[in-house]
């Protein structure tokens, strides 16, 4: 017997695998008019956060990848006309490469980030006020519950 919270599971959980998939695309699509793939801008952003600089490793282990494939990354974003990041040897250790945004890369980061804004205000331009905050309220409530209860380990 089906209740109506296994109702309201199945279509939840159809919902946001929706939302999910038609994103990932779209983000594809969107990054790849900026001439980025989404893992080159998320080291971009990982930068960003790090104000232009950080270790390739620990660039790797934030998104849960090898150091070998951050280092195929980053040398892609490095090769691209003019380059978005540079790579150089850690000051405190020889051993270690810094990550290092180039004023091309900050550029590129905020054009997306500009695009990605516009495109988000023109979608909630299209909600009276009341309903927009309200959405964005349980999406948030939604967020932090499901962070709360089952945290990435």
């Amino acid at each position: 017997m089906t209740t109506d919270l296994d109702q309201d599971i199945d279509a939840f959980w159809s919902l946001v695998f929706e939302i999910v998939t038609d994103m990932e695309k779209r983000l594809f699509a969107f990054l790849g008019d900026h001439d980025l793939t989404p893992p080159q801008f998320y080291v971009l952003k990982t930068l960003i956060e790090h104000h232009g600089r950080c270790r390739i490793g620990q660039i790797a282990q934030e998104h849960h990848l090898t150091n070998a494939t951050m280092t195929g990354l980053v040398k892609r974003l490095e090769a691209a006309a003019p380059p978005l990041v540079l790579r150089e040897k850690a000051a405190d250790d020889g051993r270690s490469v810094d990550v290092v945004l180039t004023s091309e890369g900050y550029a590129r980061f905020f054009a997306v980030q500009q695009d990605l804004l516009a495109q988000a205000r023109t979608v909630l331009e299209l909600l009276p006020p009341g309903e927009r905050r309200e959405a964005i309220d349980k999406a948030r409530f939604y967020f932090r519950l499901l962070v709360e209860q089952f945290p990435v380990r």
